[in-house]
C-alpha cells in the first residue's frame, strides 16, 4: 500500500469502515465466507458500548469491555485490519481515504463508522461535559471522578473544594443516563459507607422528556422513576440544560446546580466522516437506507448501525440499539455476499428480542420478545447481565465480566474498594492470539 495508491488484493476486497458492533459483525459474515476484506478503524481494538458507565464507575476493568482487533479476526486470513484514521470518504467510488492519504477501496463499501455524542448546540456542553462513547471517554471520566473523590476526601483542614464539587449531573433519560446515574449514586453511598467520603455526593438526572425509559412501557417508566430516587438521584424531567460550565450547569427552567462533573447521555449523531461521503442523510446525520441496507443510489453502498437510519418491518427508523447494530451487520455482510456472488439482495429483518436497561444493583427493567413483556427488578437485572456478557467479544471478557458483577454482587461495597489513579491509560495488546488484553498504565 503506498500513499495516493490503492490497497491491492488478488481481488477487489469489501472495505469496512468501522470497527464497532455492526462492523465487526459484517466483516465477521465476509470473512466466514473467504471473501477479501479491509476493515479500517482509527482504535486497534473493538470496544462494547453499552457497558462503558461500568468501566467509569470502576465496576469493570476496561480490558474486559474491549478487545484487540487482530485476535477478533485472526482465524480469518482475508480480513486485514488497518488501524487508521479516515479522513475522507468518496461512497460513489467505494473509496476512503486515510490521513496519510493513502486510499483504501473495494468492490463494495460497507459505512459502519459509529456515532458522536450529539450536543445540541448547548453553549459550553463539548468543552465541560463527559460523553460515554468510547473507552478513552470511560476511562477519562473514571479519573476525573477518582480525582474529585481524593480531592473531597482530604483530611481536617484541607481547602475547601467548593460547593458541589462532588456532585454529579447526568443529561439524558435513556438508558445510558439511567444507567449512569445509577451506578453513580451507588458508587458514592458505598464510598460514603466505606468512611472515605464525610456524605454523598448529590446525583441529577435532567431530561427534556416527560418519563425516563422512553421507548419502554409505562411500567418501566415508573420503576426506573422510583428506583432511581430511592437511591438518592433527583430526577428533573420535562427540562433541558441550557449552557455547561466547569464549575456549574444552567437548565432551561432558570435553575444553576453546582458541579464539576456533567455526564453527557442526551443523544448521538452519526460520526462526521459519513455526512461528507456524499449519501443521503436524515436524522440524526445517519445514513437513510433502504430495505436491503443498501444505500439509494449507489450501487454496492451499505450504511448499518449507528451510522444508519435502519428500516423496521413496519417502515419506521429502528432504535440505536446494540442488537440493531449487529443483525444490521451480519444482514450486511449477506447482502454484500448475495450481491458478489451475482445473486438479488434481500430486505433486512430485525428480531426484537426486546429491550432492557440496568438501574442499579439488583434492579433492571427488560421487555422480553416482540410482544415486549415487561419483567422488573432480580429476574430483569439477571437476564440483563447474562445478555450482555454474551455480547462480549471473547470469553476472557465474558468470564471477567460475569466474576466482576458476582464480586460487586456480594461485596456492596467492592466498587469504594476499587483503587482509582490518576494515571493516564492506553489499551495495550500483548500479542495477537491472546484472548487476554491489558491496559498499560504507565503509557
Amino acid at each position: 500500500m503506498t500513499a495516493g495508491g490503492a490497497v491491492g488484493l488478488p481481488q477487489e476486497p469489501v472495505v469496512v469502515l468501522g470497527g464497532g458492533l455492526a462492523g465487526v459483525a459484517c466483516a465477521h459474515v465476509l470473512g466466514d465466507a473467504g471473501e477479501p476484506v479491509v476493515l479500517v478503524d482509527r482504535n486497534d481494538y473493538h470496544q462494547f458500548q453499552p457497558l462503558l458507565y461500568q468501566v467509569a464507575t470502576s465496576q469493570l476493568p476496561a480490558e474486559d469491555v474491549a478487545r484487540p482487533h487482530r485476535v477478533i479476526f485472526h482465524q480469518h486470513p482475508t480480513v486485514r485490519v488497518l488501524t487508521a484514521e479516515a479522513v475522507a470518504v468518496d461512497a460513489a467510488a467505494h473509496r476512503v481515504t486515510l490521513g496519510d492519504g493513502t486510499d483504501v477501496a473495494g468492490a463494495q463499501l460497507v459505512l459502519a463508522a459509529g456515532a458522536q455524542p450529539e450536543f445540541f448546540g448547548v453553549p459550553g456542553a463539548a468543552e465541560h461535559a463527559f460523553p460515554l462513547y468510547s473507552v478513552v471517554d470511560a476511562e477519562r471520566l473514571r479519573r476525573h471522578l477518582g480525582g474529585l473523590v481524593r480531592e473531597h476526601a482530604r483530611g481536617p483542614g484541607s481547602p475547601d473544594p467548593g460547593p458541589g464539587a462532588l456532585d454529579v449531573v447526568v443529561v439524558g433519560g435513556g438508558p445510558t443516563g439511567v444507567e449512569t446515574a445509577g451506578a453513580v449514586a451507588e458508587l458514592m453511598a458505598a464510598l460514603t459507607r466505606t468512611g472515605r467520603l464525610a456524605a454523598p455526593a448529590r446525583v441529577t438526572l435532567v431530561d427534556r422528556g416527560a418519563a425516563l425509559l422512553a421507548p419502554f412501557t409505562e411500567a418501566a417508566h415508573q420503576y426506573a422513576h422510583g428506583h432511581l430516587t430511592s437511591v438518592g438521584v433527583d430526577v428533573r424531567l420535562g427540562t433541558g440544560v441550557a449552557a455547561v460550565h466547569a464549575d456549574r450547569v444552567e437548565l432551561d427552567d432558570g435553575t444553576t446546580l453546582p458541579t464539576r462533573t456533567v455526564v453527557w447521555g442526551g443523544g448521538e449523531s452519526a460520526a462526521p466522516i459519513v455526512l461528507g461521503a456524499g449519501v443521503p442523510t436524515g436524522r440524526g446525520g445517519r445514513v437513510d437506507v433502504a430495505a436491503d441496507l443498501g444505500v439509494p443510489g449507489l450501487p454496492g453502498v451499505y450504511a448499518v448501525g449507528d451510522a444508519a437510519n435502519v428500516p423496521g418491518a413496519d417502515g419506521r427508523t429502528l432504535p440505536q440499539l446494540g442488537s440493531v447494530a449487529q443483525q444490521s451487520g451480519r444482514a450486511a455482510g449477506a447482502n454484500v455476499l448475495r450481491e458478489r456472488r451475482g445473486a438479488p439482495t434481500e430486505p433486512f429483518r430485525y428480531k426484537d428480542k426486546g429491550i432492557m436497561a440496568m438501574i442499579g444493583r439488583n434492579a433492571a427493567v427488560a421487555e422480553v420478545g416482540h410482544r415486549h413483556h415487561t419483567v422488573e427488578g432480580p429476574v430483569a437485572f439477571a437476564a440483563w447481565l447474562g445478555v450482555h456478557a454474551m455480547l462480549l467479544s471473547g470469553a476472557h471478557s465474558k468470564t471477567d465480566a460475569f466474576l466482576s458483577w458476582a464480586w460487586d454482587y456480594f461485596d456492596r461495597d467492592h466498587a469504594a474498594l476499587v483503587e482509582m489513579t490518576d494515571a493516564p491509560h492506553r489499551i495495550a495488546w500483548e500479542d495477537a492470539t491472546a484472548d487476554v488484553p491489558h491496559i498499560d498504565p504507565g503509557a
